[in-house]
């Protein structure tokens, strides 16, 4: 058996977590039994940290797959994918490991299962270095969905850094295929919206002060648009421990979504939370593509598993980008190409990223 397994060189390009979820995504998916070594070898803390185990261990469950080398601190694992059913999976990182983190490598994975799937996934809902649950449900999933599938996230509870306790639970159904995207046309921003946050010990002052600087700074540029960001105190039976933060949406005459974020932290300035989003989403919006930093790296797996040729115009290509495609390609017989954007003008720096896709097709279905 092992002379077949792919090997796949986890300490390479982003040297992160990314490279395990998708790699272990599409094994699972494809049948490829897989090698990863290195893993996370660009890190301080190398190796697997409980939110990168849990996500192995849901994709495991999902598909009754063999993982060996599964603990924490691992730098290498085997991992043989079964058959993908459907069915009630838990997964809980028991950190404030993300839960969005989960769902990426987990929904590829039951899209192509044998029926329904309900996922529990426990963690944390606003977490450093991962996209916001509220990013989740406001932007990556109205997107996401145009690849012809849909599914529902509930966010029963919020939980935060350090101790998680978050729970959401999303329920899908299984497509036979997946179709391809074309978001090329970035149209004018026609509103820009979102939420400002406080849990916990914090008073929701903090959230109105996050608002309204966010606000003034989106105001310096974009002066003839209302800009309605809610604060909002969460409920105390629907989060865990102490959290705050922002997410700012910018929705386009084209449907686009690009987003801004931030989290609150002690010791950090609540003004400086709301600007730090703000700038976050108008450099979003100065590079004149159709989906945000965030969001770019999350469509690869999904244009390299759809039926037809996918096309995504965007700003710079980020790293995590860039380790995407290197393995979806290294896994599947998709092929991307990525050229300089020429309709612009060329001191302009926006990318088309086109995918023809294997096309994947539901054994099951």
């Amino acid at each position: 058996m092992d002379g077949d397994r792919v090997e796949i060189d986890g300490g390479i390009m982003e040297g992160g977590g990314q490279i395990l979820r998708v790699s272990t995504a599409l094994s699972c998916l494809l049948g490829l039994p897989l090698r990863v070594r290195r893993i996370r070898a660009g890190r301080s803390q190398p190796g697997l940290r409980p939110q990168h185990l849990s996500g192995l261990e849901i994709v495991r469950d999902l598909c009754d797959g063999k993982l060996n080398g599964g603990e924490i601190g691992s730098t290498e694992i085997t991992f043989t994918p079964g058959k993908i059913k459907g069915g009630t999976h838990i997964a809980d990182t028991k950190t404030a490991g993300s839960v969005c983190l989960l769902m990426q490598v987990a929904m590829p994975c039951v899209l192509f299962a044998a029926s329904p799937s309900e996922l529990h996934l426990k963690g944390g809902t606003n977490a450093e270095m991962a996209p916001q649950i509220d990013y989740t449900v406001m932007v990556f999933k109205p997107i996401v969905e145009k690849f012809n599938f849909t599914f529902k996230c509930d966010i029963k509870r919020r939980g935060y850094y350090p101790q998680g306790g978050g729970e959401v639970v999303v329920q899908m159904s299984p497509v036979k295929e997946l179709s391809p995207i074309n978001l090329t046309e970035r149209g004018t921003v026609t509103k820009i919206y979102g939420r400002a946050f406080v849990a916990g010990a914090l008073p929701i002052k903090l959230a109105k002060d996050m608002s309204a600087a966010a606000v003034r700074c989106i105001r310096r540029e974009i002066r003839d648009l209302y800009i309605n960001i809610q604060p909002v105190r969460e409920p105390d039976d629907q989060a865990v421990g102490t959290g705050s933060g922002i997410i700012i949406v910018a929705e386009t005459s084209t449907g686009c979504l690009l987003a801004g974020s931030s989290l609150g932290k002690r010791g950090k300035n609540s003004d400086k939370v709301g600007i730090e989003a703000a700038e976050m989403l108008l450099q979003n919006l100065k590079h004149g593509g159709t989906v945000d930093d965030s969001l770019q790296d999350q469509l690869i797996i999904f244009m390299a598993l759809a039926k037809g040729v996918s096309r995504v115009k965007s700003g710079p290509i980020t790293l995590h980008t860039q380790t995407a495609i290197h393995f979806a390609e290294q896994l599947t017989k998709a092929k991307f190409t990525v050229t300089k954007s020429e309709e612009e003008d060329p001191s302009s720096d926006t990318y088309i990223i086109e995918c023809q896709g294997m096309g994947m097709i539901n054994p099951n279905l």
